[in-house]
């Protein structure tokens, strides 16, 4: 593509540029592993600097008993993650990630919470945001935009990418714990899939069997892989 997406370039990653000029070579793979270090002990996630599964599970919780119906949970997950591996090499699917990783915080904001599933390898993430109730649609839509925009990867080079929403409010679902809320959001944004729509569950969506809050097959599940 020829034309230039304005990208947003993850907080992370200038702090990393301005320490990277300012630390002889080498020292630099020191740093580098006192960052890793310091950024794990606060709960984050070193690639993305999202939260921890062992943090954001409790954040998300307290998130949903404070702001009730107006908290919205959603589950997302890059589309075709594995071919920027594959196409472009694991510098590039790292940038990917803290790219989404940086969109959703910024469409979180200061009160959301934002979390990587999966551990190191994950290209899922676990959101929740204040949305009024009569505005979840433009809000989404929203988040959809911006998760779209083509990437830089290099001078001139984009890559194109997209990123599978579902969404759960506790009015919709009926009920106010976070596990079965996940679920709802987790069977809702498999139902979208590959379609560019974030799709809101309904209450249909919590019967769906899971294991560990999410349909079997799923990462997490220890019932084997399924495919991005």
């Amino acid at each position: 593509m020829t034309s230039i997406a304005r990208v947003a370039v993850p907080s992370g990653q200038i702090a990393t540029a301005l320490t990277a000029a300012a630390v002889p070579a080498a020292g630099w793979a020191a740093h580098a592993v006192t960052l890793h270090r310091r950024l794990a002990a606060a709960g984050r996630d070193p690639l993305t600097g999202a939260l921890r599964r062992e943090v954001w599970e409790p954040r998300l919780q307290q998130f949903i008993d404070r702001y009730g119906n107006n908290a919205l949970l959603l589950i997302c997950d890059v589309d075709h993650f594995k071919r920027f591996n594959d196409d472009f090499g694991h510098h590039v699917g790292d940038l990917v990630l803290q790219t989404t990783a940086a969109r959703l915080k910024h469409w979180a904001g200061s009160r959301g919470v934002v979390g990587r599933m999966g551990g190191d390898g994950g290209d899922e993430f676990v959101v929740a945001r204040w949305v009024g109730v009569g505005r979840r649609t433009i809000r989404l839509d929203q988040l959809n935009r911006a998760l779209r925009e083509p990437i830089q990867i290099s001078d001139g080079q984009f890559v194109d990418v997209a990123v599978s929403i579902g969404a759960a409010s506790p009015d919709t679902i009926g009920t106010r714990e976070r596990s079965q809320l996940q679920r709802a959001a987790d069977v809702a944004m498999y139902a979208g899939k590959h379609t560019g729509v974030a799709v809101q569950a309904t209450r249909e969506h919590v019967d769906v069997p899971s294991i560990n809050g999410r349909r079997p097959g799923r990462i997490g599940t220890h019932a084997g892989p399924e495919a991005a």
